[in-house]
Order: structure tokens, then C-alpha cells, then sequence
């Protein structure tokens, strides 16, 4: 593994559009390690006149890639699969130093995140329309898949290679050009990637990464310019619906997959030692700063002793510390607004009565810590249950029947994802389906997966990425009446 200093050298930090250029004036802003609060390096700070030479890059890329042959834009795809397995770690250290995770967990993302290459570079000769003869007799009918035309991509800072790829992969194999504006805190992955995505052929033009601190300011002009097609972002649901406000007004094609209160329920029939293993991996993976992350665990009174206990023992192993340091299994948080914001919600449940198990109180000093902590009798009324906490707090209630536990389930305004923990196949079935939400883990605590499709209802938004499914949300359908 080359060094730290090593890696932020190799690592491009002007904004690529057609390869490396300057932002207007060359004005940059720091990015940091959560670790130790200091800056990493510095990137260009993007304009919105430098929005709008992307666009411009992207439009005049447009017809070519999507004139290009399914089997080319697929074989480039898994070209760069293929560089980011091979650079494994560092991505991983890259990642782990512009976000905080443990290097497990940046490897982990790797490998997800490569994968929608590869699964899209498949996908890509698999796109298909339609032909048959009108009901009536007279005529055809064909139905045509085209590429959207080009896209912006707003990306959040807690995955900074996956929540990029799941949205690059689908769109290059469609035919569609792509601008990318990663998070402020996280965007030296994403230009190592463009970089890579260059070196395995990908022409100019085809794919740019705007960095900004003002995501707003340059967006913007992009939103309102008739020649986007297409707008798709990862992040909160305040922010996705502003979003949805501001391309209303030229009908912009949108996919939002936005913030989750995930229910994990755990029946009085479930493996207690397996549903154990499923919550510490349903809340702990990326350090709970994940909108797939377990929120509330509701858990049958007959057995919830004996969860809880066990599940306290599970938390209080894991190892807080820098994530590149071998030894750590949770690092930081990202910043000191989301210490803040996880902090006071651990406060306001303790102060309305529930109990610290494990964990409970950051440690201070350099960095933004927050232990693995475990809250059992929690009230209603706590904030924690009906706020995302995206840290790795978890907050335990009970209840005694199943219909008591659905409902529970289901009491928020967001719908992303779910999971139960049961023995028992009717009820899997049954309270799976009747569960508000895009996505439910039966008996497991980690489902995402690039060949199958992610996204949710309610307040959590709308769309689907991965599976057969992500690609669609890149292509138009054309009718074609043929005499």
C-alpha cells in the first residue's frame, strides 16, 4: 500500500471535465480528515460558469456515446471495473481518509461499489424495446429504449465511491452522458475514479466531477438549462424535495433516494443469537452513517432481555479509533455538526428517561467520536425514534404482538428499508408485505446488492438502483407506429 502522502499526491483536485482543469480563478477549499479535524488537501472549488462548461462538455459527448455500440460502452464499463479492483487499496485508504471508516469497511464499499460496473457492463446489451402487430391488425406497433440524454448526479459524502457508481454504471451503459457534483466533504474518491474511468477509455466529455462548497450555487444553472435531461441525487429528503421544487419548472426526469428510519424487529420466534449478528451489521455498517442503517429496534417483550443483553455485550467489543488504524472497527463521524446532531439525540432520550446499556458520550479531543452505544427502554417520545440518527446509536422498545409491531414499523413518514428477524415463513411473508417500505431484510442485516433494485416510498423518495431496474430510470421510451 503506497503511503498517505503518496496517495493524496497521485489524486487529481482540479475538477475534470475532458481530464484536469482549473476552476474559474482558481479558487479551491479544503477537504478534512475526521480523524483528526485538520485539512487532507485542497480541491477546486467549482463556479457556476464552471457547471456550465461541463454541461457543455456533456452535450457535445452526447450523440456519439450513445451512438456507440452497447458492447464498447460495456466493455469500458468493465475496464474500470477492473482498475478498481485492482486499486482496492487505495480507494480504501482514500476513502477512509476523507470520510473516517474503518478500512474494513472502505474495502467492503470497494468491492460493492466496483460492482455496479460490472453489473451495468452487462446490462448494457440488454436494453429492449418491443415489436407486434397492433390488436386491431393494422399496423405495428415498436417500442424504442433511448438514452435520457445527459445527467447530473448530486452524490452524498457517507459512501463516496457507491453512491456514484450506482448512478455512473446505468448511465454511461444507457448511452447517456453524466456530470457528477460529489459531496464537499468527499470528493476525492470521485475524482480518482474519473481518472481511472479515462485511463479505460472512456471518451472526453462523457463523464465530468464538478467539486464545489456551494452545491446549490452550482447546480443551479445546471436544473434550469433545457438541454439536462435528467437529475438524480442521494441525500436527505429536505434537500431532495427542494430539489424536486426547483426541476418542476422544466419537468425534469428525477430519481430520489432520500433519508430512512429503518424499523429491525425482531419477533419472539427468531434466532436471538442471529438477529443479534444482523443488527450489529444492520447498524454498525459505515459506522451507522448510512440511510440503510437499523434506526429503531423493536423488539418482542418475550424476549427482549435477552437481546438487549446480548446485544449490549456484541456493542461493547467494538473498537473506536481512527479508521486507518488496523485495530479500529468504528472510526469517526464525519464532521462536528453530525457529533453534535448525534450527541443531542442521545441526550434527549437519556433525559426522558432511557437507559445508557453501552456507550452514550463522545470521548472529545481531536476528531469526532462517537462511541457504539446501546439505549434500552427508550419513551415514545424520544426524539431518536422518529429522527434518522446516521451514527451508531441504537435505541431498543418493546412490544407484544405482531400487529403491535407492525405498526410500529410503519410509524414514520419515511419508507426506505426494513428488516425482521423470524423463524417463522408465513409471518416473513406476511408482515414483509405489509411493511411501508421499498426494500425489507428478512433474517439479515445487510441487503444492498447491485443486481437488485435499491429505493424507497413515502418521504424516502422515488426510483430504483441496481438490478434490471436501474437502467431504466436512464432510458426513454420511444413509439414507433409503423403502417
Amino acid at each position: 500500500m503506497v503511503s498517505e502522502s503518496e496517495l493524496l499526491a497521485s489524486v487529481p483536485t482540479q475538477l475534470w471535465i475532458g481530464g484536469p482543469v482549473d476552476a474559474t480563478g482558481g479558487a479551491t477549499f479544503p477537504v478534512e480528515n475526521p480523524a483528526t479535524g485538520e485539512a487532507l488537501t485542497h480541491v477546486a472549488d467549482a463556479s457556476p460558469a464552471d457547471a456550465v462548461r461541463a454541461l457543455d462538455a456533456a452535450v457535445a459527448a452526447q450523440d456519439a456515446w450513445a451512438a456507440t455500440p452497447a458492447r464498447e460502452r460495456g466493455e469500458i464499463l468493465r475496464a474500470v471495473y477492473d482498475r478498481i479492483i485492482a486499486r482496492t487499496e487505495d480507494f480504501a485508504l482514500l476513502m477512509t481518509l476523507e470520510m473516517g471508516k474503518a478500512l474494513p469497511e472502505s474495502r467492503n464499499e470497494v468491492r460493492y461499489g466496483a460492482e455496479f460496473f460490472r453489473w451495468f457492463s452487462e446490462e448494457a446489451v440488454r436494453i429492449h424495446g418491443r415489436y407486434q402487430t397492433a390488436p386491431t391488425g393494422a399496423g405495428r406497433i415498436i417500442v424504442h429504449k433511448q438514452p435520457v440524454g445527459p445527467c447530473l448526479a448530486i452524490t452524498p459524502w457517507n459512501f463516496p465511491l457507491a453512491m456514484g457508481t450506482r448512478k455512473i454504471g446505468p448511465a454511461l451503459a444507457a448511452g447517456c452522458t453524466m456530470i457528477v457534483k460529489p459531496a464537499s466533504a468527499t470528493p476525492l474518491t470521485m475524482l480518482l475514479l474519473a481518472q481511472l474511468c479515462s485511463e479505460a477509455g472512456l471518451p472526453d466529455g462523457v463523464l465530468s466531477v464538478i467539486t464545489s462548497s456551494r452545491s446549490g450555487a452550482v447546480t443551479e444553472p445546471l436544473i434550469n438549462d433545457s438541454r439536462l435531461r435528467k437529475l438524480t441525487f442521494t441525500g436527505s429528503t429536505p434537500v431532495g424535495k427542494k430539489l424536486v421544487e426547483k426541476s418542476a419548472n422544466k419537468l425534469l426526469r428525477t430519481s430520489m433516494e432520500l433519508g430512512g428510519n429503518a424499523p429491525f424487529v425482531v419477533f419472539e420466534d427468531a434466532d436471538i443469537d442471529e438477529a443479534v449478528k444482523g443488527a450489529m451489521l444492520a447498524k454498525l455498517r459505515n459506522g451507522g452513517e448510512a440511510c440503510t442503517a437499523a434506526n429503531r429496534f423493536h423488539v418482542h417483550n418475550s424476549v427482549r432481555a435477552e437481546f438487549t443483553e446480548k446485544f449490549a455485550a456484541a456493542m461493547a467489543d467494538v473498537k473506536l479509533g481512527a479508521g486507518a488504524d488496523p485495530e479500529t472497527t468504528l472510526g469517526p463521524l464525519i464532521n462536528e455538526e453530525q457529533l453534535t446532531a448525534v450527541s443531542e439525540l442521545v441526550e434527549d432520550a437519556v433525559a426522558k428517561g432511557a437507559q445508557v446499556r453501552v456507550g452514550g458520550k463522545a470521548p472529545g479531543g481531536p476528531g469526532y467520536y462517537y462511541p457504539a452505544t446501546l439505549l434500552s427502554e427508550v419513551p415514545a417520545s424520544a426524539r431518536i425514534l422518529s429522527e434518522e440518527v446516521f451514527g451508531p446509536v441504537a435505541p431498543i422498545v418493546g412490544f407484544d404482538t405482531e400487529e403491535q409491531g407492525l405498526a410500529a414499523a410503519n410509524d414514520t413518514e419515511f419508507g426506505l428499508v426494513a428488516y425482521i428477524y423470524t423463524r417463522d415463513l408465513d409471518r416473513a411473508l406476511r408482515v414483509a408485505e405489509g411493511l411501508e417500505s421499498g426494500m425489507v431484510g428478512v433474517n439479515r442485516g445487510v441487503i444492498s446488492d447491485p443486481a437488485a433494485p435499491f429505493g424507497g416510498v413515502k418521504e424516502s423518495g422515488f426510483g430504483r438502483e441496481g438490478g434490471s431496474e436501474g437502467i431504466e430510470e436512464y432510458l426513454s421510451t420511444k413509439y414507433i407506429a409503423l403502417q
